[in-house]
């Protein structure tokens, strides 16, 4: 599987929307609270703004089933054998070299690592992974590598050096012209 450099993260249609527009083509929508009749609307929204485009949903196998998305685990979701019976692509948050090395084993199509830096878009984050623990753990993914976690525009090209084939992109993305922003990422990531 070949994921596409820049890897937008956005919880609403707007943000989908400015992605789409930039050239993003992959889109993953990021949803942390209780699945309610509007969240799914959003989500079907943005599903539909992704026709010829990878969209991804986080956490939600059930969403991305009734979506035909992607899907995204965390550590504390959904086994990945067990949602793999209801979407197609699997992606799979590690954060470390035990849970690379364990879902080396999953039925996934890619493996997330991170935080690769500090971060301020997830409470509670794991231990930061750095540059060169990404470098290494880069080397022993058996999927491609989406690195995620406090990545400024600056260093993705280091980031993209160490070993990932994406950079995921939350927090960035919501300094000013969000649109713009995501063109400046997929002309410094070619």
């Amino acid at each position: 599987m070949k994921l596409p450099r820049f890897y937008p993260i956005v919880d609403t249609v707007a943000g989908a929307r400015a992605v789409l527009d930039a050239g993003a083509e992959i889109v993953q929508w990021r949803h942390k609270g209780p699945l309610t009749r509007e969240a799914f609307e959003t989500a079907a929204a943005i599903a539909e703004l992704c026709r010829g485009v990878t969209f991804v949903v986080n956490d939600r196998a059930d969403v991305a089933a009734l979506l035909g998305a992607g899907l995204h685990l965390g550590q504390e979701d959904l086994p990945p054998a067990a949602a793999r019976r209801l979407v197609g692509m699997i992606g799979f948050s590690t954060h470390n070299r035990e849970q690379l090395m364990a879902a080396n084993e999953e039925p996934v199509d890619y493996h997330a690592l991170g935080p690769i830096f500090a971060t301020v878009s997830k409470e509670n984050p794991d231990p930061v992974v750095g540059l060169a623990e990404l470098r290494d753990l880069a080397r022993l993914s058996t999927r491609p590598l989406v690195a995620i976690g406090g990545i400024t525009l600056e260093r993705a090209p280091e980031v993209i050096a160490a070993g990932a084939q994406s950079v995921a992109v939350i927090g960035a993305l919501r300094e000013g012209d969000m649109e713009e922003t995501a063109r400046e990422w997929i002309r410094r990531l070619r």
